[in-house]
């Protein structure tokens, strides 16, 4: 299963704000034997938004899109989508009621705030999905997110974000399978090793540096799980390991 990442966001783009969510989602997708293939970040621009997705849509299994998914004058991740697939916006009836009972609720309970800044939340805006799309709903936000046929919207804000992936999480399983060796060896020494284990066996092989206190990494992935298991135990006996 090959997967595309879309990250909108002028704040990521600025370097204002870390991209966790990309590789955050790298990992969770990588854990489930699925291939992230591209990481794109593109700016709050809607047409922008649509052109990415409309070309990921066609080449990947699957995209996941975050960003801004509220109602502030910035939050158009929901409208690119659905420009990209050429459907308008709608409000279905069950996601608004479900939002204003928490808007109430939020308002019960936080009477000083919503008095202070007189808060005022575009219900419409926050529910709104494209036409035709399955609403994701958590407990964490406010905002609804959406599947669109295989391209899923989720919020900006990373613990927004974990939530609503994980009612998504099971569509992502994959054939995948990755191991890896720590080794304190200077990439440099581990070229030899790596090129052969590339051609003996079917996976692919990739070496990253030391970093800080933490060992160097050769990472073995292929979508057998016993020729990765046997690449591995290759390695092993060819570079020095912790």
């Amino acid at each position: 299963m090959e997967v595309a990442l879309l990250t909108v966001g002028d704040e990521l783009l600025s370097g204002d704000t870390e991209n966790t969510n990309a590789s955050w989602l790298g990992r969770q997708l990588t854990a489930a034997g699925a291939t992230v293939t591209r990481v794109l970040t593109v700016p709050d621009d809607e047409s922008v938004i649509a052109d990415a997705v409309a070309r990921y849509h066609e080449a990947f299994d699957a995209v996941i899109v975050t960003g801004g998914i509220g109602g502030t004058p910035d939050d158009v991740t929901k409208a690119g989508v659905a420009q990209a697939f050429g459907r308008d916006l709608v409000v279905p009836d069950g996601v608004r009621a479900h939002l204003e009972a928490k808007a109430e609720q939020f308002a019960a309970d936080n009477p000083e705030m919503v008095d202070r800044y007189e808060m005022e939340l575009d219900l419409d805006a926050w529910a709104s999905i494209p036409e035709g799309g399955q609403a994701l709903l958590t407990d964490e936000s406010f905002a609804a997110g959406c599947v669109v046929e295989s391209v899923y919207v989720l919020p900006g804000i990373p613990a927004e974000l974990k939530a609503m992936y994980a009612t998504v999480a099971d569509d992502f399983d994959g054939d995948r399978t990755t191991a890896t060796i720590h080794t304190p060896a200077p990439e440099g020494a581990l070229v030899g090793a790596v090129t052969a284990a590339r051609e003996r066996f079917d996976v692919a092989v990739g070496s990253y540096p030391r970093k800080d206190d933490a060992p160097g990494r050769v990472k073995i992935t292929g979508d057998d799980p016993e020729t990765v298991s046997e690449a591995a135990a290759w390695l092993r006996e060819r570079i020095e390991t912790v």
